[in-house]
Order: C-alpha cells, then structure tokens, then sequence
C-alpha cells in the first residue's frame, strides 16, 4: 500500500471508514446476530464517526446506526452485568424508569472480567481487565450523545448526556478527609459507591471542565444545572500539569484545542486558555517524537494510541485557525511541522501486515475504529451549532 495516502482522496478515505465501521456493526452485534459487544470508549467514537457519515454522504442509514448503538450502550452497559448477583439498572432504577433515565446512573466500561471485590487486593495489570467505571470514558459518551443532540436537534440526547455529568461528578469528585481542594478518583465501581482507582491525573478534570461546559451551551439553561461540577473542574485544572508523552495524550490535548476554538466561535466561555492547550501538545510531540515508538514493529505498538494523536493532528489542519488570535496561531503555526505524523500513522496502520499481528488483532474494534476517525474526522472533531446558534 506504497504511498496510499499521499494522493488518496477525501472519497477514498470515506470509503475505507464507511467500510471500517460496517465491519465493526456487523461484528459487534450492531447490524448482525451476533451477540452484542459493547465498550463505551469504542462505541462513543462509533457513534461520532456515523454521524460524520451522515453529514458527507446523506446517507440515513448511519444515523440510524448511531441511534441503534446508543440504545444498544445503554442497554447492555447501562446495566448490571449477565455474570453480576445483581440485575437491571445500575441506577437502581425500576425498568420503566431506566428507561426513561438510562444513563442515571452511568455506564460500565465493557471490560471482559467482573469488577474487584470489595476486599480484594489490586492488581495492577488485572485491574486494565476489570469492569467499573471510568470517568473518562463516560465524558466520551457525553460527547457523542451531545454531538447526537446537535447533529439532530433532539434534546432528550442531551438530557440523558447532563443526567450522566450529574452522576459522575457526584460520584467521581470528592473532598479529601483532610481537607484541601476536591480531587478525583479514576476508576470507580460500577454502582459507583466506592473507588477501584484513587489515583488522580490532570486530563480527568480537563474533560469534565470542556465536555460539560458543552453540555451547558446546548442544554440554553434548561435543568440539571452543571455550573458547580463546572467549577469544580476548572479549579482543579493545572495547566503546567497537562502535558503528556502519550500519543493518545497528546492528541486529546489537540482536540480539546480545537473544541475551545470552536465552543469560542459560538460564543461559549471556557476557563482554560487556549494557548496552554497547545503549549502542552507542543511539549509532549517534542517529547514523544525523541522517543523510537514510531520506528518500532507492528507488534511492540499500540494502534489506537497512536491513531489517538492521528485524530488529534487532524483537528490541527481544520480551517477554523485560520481565525483564531494572533497569540494561538502563533503556537499553532510551530505545530504544524508535526503535521505528517498523521499520514504516517494512517499509512503504517493501513498496511495489511501490520494488522496481522496480535497487538492489532487484540483490540480490534477501539482500533479499527479509530482509524475510520482518523480517516473520516468529522463527526468527532466538528461541534454543530445549535439551533440558536
């Protein structure tokens, strides 16, 4: 595949993603019978990278994908699992309230093995396996179900997204019991009574700050109010923490760049500085780019990290930049040299080979995927205006 995108057209590349993401809806359950596979990370980008085929091809059978896996998300990994002595909703919730409200009492990762007992012992490299919760996921799902909203004009899909923020905030944001500023946890149980993960990094409350104040600019005023949770980010968001060496980092970083580009054009404050955001990815592809990950084999490296900063460097050429203030294009204009990694990462991910061994083969739905996002970046890296916008 000798320089396949180097010339490769905008229909070529929409192509390869409407065929990515047919293969994951049949092999997930989505569009076949097979049973229903469901991990919310994954699904949040499905969602995303359906409705950008709406928006290029017209096409309603993808949005009647995305609404499919969103009741799907729901119903599976809003939901105690089949192997759970518990049963139905994890909100508690009776099922025709469920229903109504799916998303009241968050979603489950999807991961394959039971969450860690109460009194267990961690382990480290079992607990990737484990189920719970993870705030950072749940903020994916906000967004998609947010992008779903403005995409559509239906509001019931940004309720259910402001019904999410309020459950996770809730639950993940927590006073010392020595006092001192809120933290927040990583992992949490999946009825979110108790922490899995204590730990906290920097990029939790970075997406809590950005996703929820979009869910506010749709919502126009309309209750739950996610002001305070919105406070309780932006006071725990330390800008000389933010940046990262992992490609995933990095190009969240760049995407979340760009969301405050655009949530400014429509006229949405947003407590983070635009330029810090860029400052950080800068930091971090310096960094990462001294590193040999990108000359190593297909089997020592991870897809869809790599697609991650792929994604991320796409929001970079986006043409909304182009009015932004003097001060970030400044610091936009010393990324741009970075620019190529992303056909280079498309390029080696799209080679045949490289999807034989098994550190493709083993996550194949999260990286096949992300690079139909990667591919086709529209649906996930786009903000709609609102209607009254």
């Amino acid at each position: 595949m000798k320089d396949v995108l180097d010339s490769l057209p905008a229909a070529r590349r929409r192509d390869e993603a409407m065929r990515l993401m047919a293969r994951f809806a049949d092999r997930t359950g989505l569009s076949s019978s097979q049973e229903a596979q469901r991990y919310l990370w994954t699904d949040a980008f499905a969602v995303c990278n359906w409705l950008g085929l709406d928006r290029v091809t017209g096409d309603e059978r993808h949005i009647e994908l995305a609404l499919r896996l969103v009741d799907q998300v729901h119903h599976v990994l809003g939901q105690h699992r089949p192997d759970d002595r518990c049963s139905g909703w994890i909100s508690g919730l009776a099922p025709e309230d469920g229903e109504a409200h799916p998303t009241r009492g968050g979603l489950r990762i999807g991961k394959p093995l039971p969450e860690r007992e109460a009194e267990a012992p961690i382990d480290e490299r079992l607990e990737w396996e484990r189920d719970g919760q993870y705030f950072h996921y749940l903020t994916k799902w906000m967004y998609a179900l947010d992008q779903l909203a403005r995409h559509t004009g239906q509001p019931l899909f940004n309720e259910w997204a402001r019904e999410l923020a309020q459950a996770a905030h809730q639950a993940f944001v927590y006073t010392p019991r020595h006092g001192g500023p809120k933290r927040m946890y990583w992992k949490l149980s999946i009825d979110l009574s108790r922490p899995l993960v204590a730990s906290m990094g920097q990029h939790d409350p970075l997406d809590g700050l950005l996703t929820y104040t979009q869910l506010e600019a749709t919502a126009a005023g309309r209750e739950p109010s996610l002001s305070s949770a919105i406070a309780d980010f932006a006071a725990m968001v330390d800008p000389a923490q933010i940046a990262s060496a992992d490609p995933l980092g990095i190009g969240g970083l760049l995407v979340d760049a760009h969301r405050v580009l655009q949530l400014k054009r429509q006229g949405i404050h947003v407590s983070v500085p635009l330029e810090d955001l860029l400052i950080a990815a800068e930091l971090g592809l310096r960094r990462y780019c001294a590193q040999p990950d990108l000359r190593l084999p297909a089997a020592h490296r991870l897809a869809f990290r790599e697609l991650g900063l792929a994604i991320g460097l796409a929001a970079l050429e986006r043409r909304e930049w182009s009015e932004a203030s003097l001060g970030v294009r400044s610091v936009h204009d010393r990324l741009l040299p970075y620019m190529p990694l992303r056909n280079t990462v498309e390029k080696f991910w799209l080679e045949p080979e490289h999807r034989e061994v098994a550190a493709w083969t083993d996550h194949l739905n999260i990286n096949e995927v992300m690079l139909a996002t990667s591919l086709e970046p529209s649906g996930f890296l786009i903000i709609p205006p609102t209607r009254a916008n």
